[in-house]
């Protein structure tokens, strides 16, 4: 796994019998992306990994947002909705937090106990 740059890539959810889901997503692994994150926007496609990282807050934000903390070996510990204007606590076994808009991890099928995977795009 190791660590990962500023880029794109997808994210993996492996599924019920065998089915994948594929997700674009952004990966902000400096510091400057990583405090930026999704500020700003009114929408995301896809997610966005922020690590390493074991809290997010959402001041400033435009939106609502899932929050999915993953630990290191890239298995989701938890998911919460957070609102705007809110901070979220820290995880403490968690190394990575996935970043998406509200409602749409589920239908990913990213829930507790799921080990995802990331694939990074070549520049």
């Amino acid at each position: 796994m190791g660590r990962w740059r500023d880029g794109r890539g997808e994210l993996v959810v492996p599924g019920e019998g065998g089915a994948v889901v594929r997700v674009p997503l952004e990966i902000a692994a400096s510091y400057r992306a990583r405090t930026k994150g999704l500020l700003g926007r009114d929408s995301v496609d896809g997610a966005m990994l922020l690590s390493p990282a074991g809290s997010v807050h959402t001041f400033r934000m435009r939106m609502p947002i899932d929050v999915a903390y993953l630990d290191r070996r890239l298995k989701v510990i938890a998911v919460r909705t957070m609102k705007p204007g809110r901070l979220g606590l820290p995880r403490v076994r968690a190394r990575h937090v996935l970043e998406a808009e509200a409602g749409v991890m589920a239908g990913w099928g990213l829930r507790v106990g799921v080990r995802v995977a990331v694939e990074v795009k070549a520049e």
